[in-house]
C-alpha cells in the first residue's frame, strides 16, 4: 500500500554551487524543506520507496529511450556533481511484479535488469532517504528527448501503480523528482543549431560509455545559462496539488508546456505520477521559491492519503493554461 507521497524538484548545484548562490534564504527553505520531507518519509517507515524521475543522458542515450523504464535488478547511479554513486538497493521483487502487473494491465514499460541513473532519482536519494535504509524501484520517464509522453499518459501510469500497489503488503512511499518551470540550454535533438546544440546532440548520442568526457563543456553550456523560472506557472500547478486536482495539468500539450515554463518543466511528468498514485488526494505544499542560481523553480510538496491538509479557497483558481504568464 501507499502510505505517502513527495514531489521534489532538484538541482545538483546544491552541491557544487551552494556558496555561489546569490538566492541563499530561497536555497536554504528548500534544503530545509527537503529535509521535513526526509522526516515525514522516516515517520512513514516504508519498507520500499519507488522514485520516479527524468533521464538526463547519462543512462539513456538517443540510441533507445523508452517513454517509461522501471528498474527490476541492478542499479548503478552515475555520481555526477557529487549525488551518490554505484550501485544502489532495489525493492527487486516488487519492482518486477510492478512491470508484470503494468504489462497484463495493458501499459508496456521498458524495464531493466542494469539500470543506470542520474540525479533524476539520485538527488531525491541523497536528500530525501539520507540514512533510511530502504530498497528503492527506479522509474524513469523520458522527458528531455521528443516526442515524449503524453501528460495525460503519465496520469495513467500512476493510476496504475496505485492500482497495483494499494494489492501489495509493503509500506511505499512514492516521490516524484523534478521541475518546475525551467529552461535548459538542450535542444531539440531532431533540430540542433550552433556549435553548442550540435555537441550536445553528440553527447546524448555517443556518450553511453564515455559521458565523463562531455562533462565538463556540458556543465560549462549549462551555468552560462540564463534563468527563465516562471513563478506564475509554478503557483498554479502547486495550487492545484494543493487542491487535490493535479490532473488537470493533462489540459497542456508538452509544446505548450515547454512554452508556458520552460522545457525543464517538462519534469512536473514525475510529480503527476507520483500525485495520480496518491489519487490525487490534497498536498501540503512545505515551500517553493525560484532560485536563479539554479535556473529553477524549486518546490517540495507531500501527500499524505489519510490525513488531508486544510486547502485555502483562496489560493485554489481553475487552472488556465492560456492564462498562465510565459
Amino acid at each position: 500500500m501507499i502510505v505517502l507521497g513527495v514531489g521534489a524538484s532538484h538541482s545538483t548545484l546544491m552541491n557544487t554551487h551552494w556558496e555561489q548562490t546569490s538566492a541563499i534564504d530561497e536555497a536554504t527553505r528548500f534544503r530545509d524543506g527537503l529535509a521535513e520531507a526526509r522526516r515525514r518519509i522516516a515517520d512513514a517507515a516504508p519498507d520500499a520507496v519507488v522514485i520516479v524521475g527524468s533521464n538526463h543522458f547519462r543512462g539513456f542515450w538517443l540510441d533507445l529511450i523508452p517513454a517509461f523504464t522501471i528498474g527490476v535488478g541492478e542499479c548503478v547511479a552515475s555520481g555526477e556533481s557529487g549525488t551518490p554513486s554505484g550501485p544502489q538497493p532495489v525493492a527487486v521483487e516488487l519492482a518486477r511484479h510492478l512491470t508484470e502487473r503494468l504489462v497484463e494491465g495493458g501499459f508496456d514499460p521498458a524495464f531493466s535488469a542494469r539500470l543506470q541513473i542520474d540525479h533524476g532519482q539520485s538527488h531525491a536519494i541523497q536528500y530525501l532517504l539520507d540514512g533510511l535504509d530502504v530498497p528503492i524501484v527506479p522509474v524513469v520517464v523520458n522527458v528531455f528527448a521528443p516526442p515524449l509522453p503524453t501528460l495525460a499518459r503519465c496520469a495513467e501510469l500512476g493510476d496504475a501503480l496505485r492500482a497495483t500497489l494499494a494489492k501489495r503488503p509493503e509500506r511505499v512511499v512514492v516521490i516524484g523528482s523534478g521541475g518546475l518551470s525551467h529552461r535548459l540550454p538542450w535542444p531539440d535533438w531532431r533540430d540542433p543549431h550552433g556549435d553548442d546544440e550540435e555537441f550536445m546532440v553528440s553527447a546524448w548520442l555517443d556518450g553511453r560509455t564515455s559521458w565523463s568526457s562531455y562533462d565538463q563543456r556540458r556543465r560549462a553550456i549549462i551555468r552560462a545559462a540564463t534563468s527563465a523560472i516562471n513563478p506564475g506557472f509554478d503557483q498554479e500547478f502547486l495550487t492545484l496539488l494543493k487542491a487535490g486536482r493535479s490532473e488537470e495539468i493533462c489540459a497542456l500539450t508538452s509544446e505548450r508546456l515547454e512554452s508556458v515554463a520552460g522545457n525543464g518543466a517538462q519534469e512536473i511528468r514525475t510529480w503527476l505520477i507520483m500525485a495520480a498514485a496518491l489519487g490525487h488526494a490534497p498536498a501540503d505544499v512545505i515551500s517553493y521559491d525560484p532560485v536563479p542560481d539554479w535556473l529553477t523553480g524549486m518546490a517540495v510538496a507531500v501527500i499524505d492519503p489519510v490525513i488531508d491538509p486544510v486547502i485555502d479557497p483562496a489560493f485554489d483558481p481553475a487552472f488556465d493554461p492560456a492564462r498562465s504568464p510565459a
